[in-house]
């Protein structure tokens, strides 16, 4: 009786060990499975970069190893903040003069990939159906901001509007001849297109047209050429970040054929085009 009790104990002693081991080979499976999968948060504008990472996240990221969680901004300021706070793992809603601007002006210590897209900045009005009706005079507003302004004194200028000082980044105060003596005015970017019916012409930001419901191949008295546009849309991130390897496999699928063909979709009218 005491032999088979023995057996019994030890066949139990066994079958317990196994039940634990393959219980600690399991968790620690299911725990690989998880770490396989990189989670970023990606602070983006509402328009057209939150829906360009969506694509991304709903069919693409997924088979790369990643989780996005995209974070939307509607200020060119905070989402530079956030990355460098640590509170964002990258973000996409800028081009390079406006980074470069950035990190001059705050320190940041952020790295970026190349371009993804190009948002044509453009010439609007609710008085003039044309650049040649405008007023003497007329009111002008350009954004505060000092890379996105000298994009937008150029665009007046190459429309024969004014003429600028031979100057890499112009400002409002660059501004050589002015023909019709309009009043070139700043304002934040975001609030010009709400004070579009103000004044006699706008220059507005791609993406903040899209907001507002602009159609720029419909709506805008002239819009930038999209060639050799320096003005191109980047991913950014910070220096030394743990996560380097998940952002740049993210960047990579920004510049993936399959995200070139949402932008045409969607964007069929050329308001957005793929830089790459």
């Amino acid at each position: 009786m005491r032999k088979i009790f023995a057996v019994l104990a030890a066949a139990a002693l066994t079958l317990a060990a196994c039940s634990s081991k393959n219980t600690t080979t399991d968790t620690t499976s299911g725990a690989s499975s998880a770490d396989a999968t990189v989670k970023l948060v990606v602070g983006a504008s509402p328009v057209p970069h939150a829906p360009i990472l969506q694509f991304v996240a709903d069919n693409l990221a997924a088979g790369a190893g990643l989780d996005l969680e995209v974070k939307e901004y509607t200020d060119y300021v905070q989402p530079n903040v956030g990355l460098d706070a640590g509170e964002l793992d990258a973000n996409f809603f800028q081009h390079l003069p406006y980074l470069e601007a950035q990190i001059k002006d705050r320190g940041y210590d952020l790295e970026h990939g190349v371009g993804i897209h190009i948002e044509p900045f453009g010439i609007y009005s609710k008085k003039v159906t044309s650049l040649a009706d405008v007023a003497e005079g007329g009111v002008v507003l350009v954004t505060n901001d000092p890379s996105n302004q000298a994009r937008g004194l150029k665009l007046l200028a190459a429309e024969g509007l004014i003429t600028l000082a031979d100057v890499a980044n112009p400002t409002i105060y660059d501004v050589k001849d002015n023909p019709k003596n309009l009043q070139i005015r700043e304002s934040e970017a975001p609030a010009i297109p709400v004070q579009l019916p103000d004044v006699d012409l706008a220059i507005i930001n791609g993406n903040f047209a899209l907001e507002a419901g602009l159609v720029p191949a419909k709506d805008a008295l002239a819009l930038e050429s999209g060639e050799n546009n320096p003005y191109a849309n980047i991913l950014a991130w910070k220096k030394g970040t743990k996560k380097i390897a998940a952002v740049k496999k993210l960047d990579e699928l920004l510049h993936s054929p399959e995200v070139a063909q949402f932008i045409k979709d969607t964007y069929p009218n050329g308001e957005v085009t793929a830089a790459f």
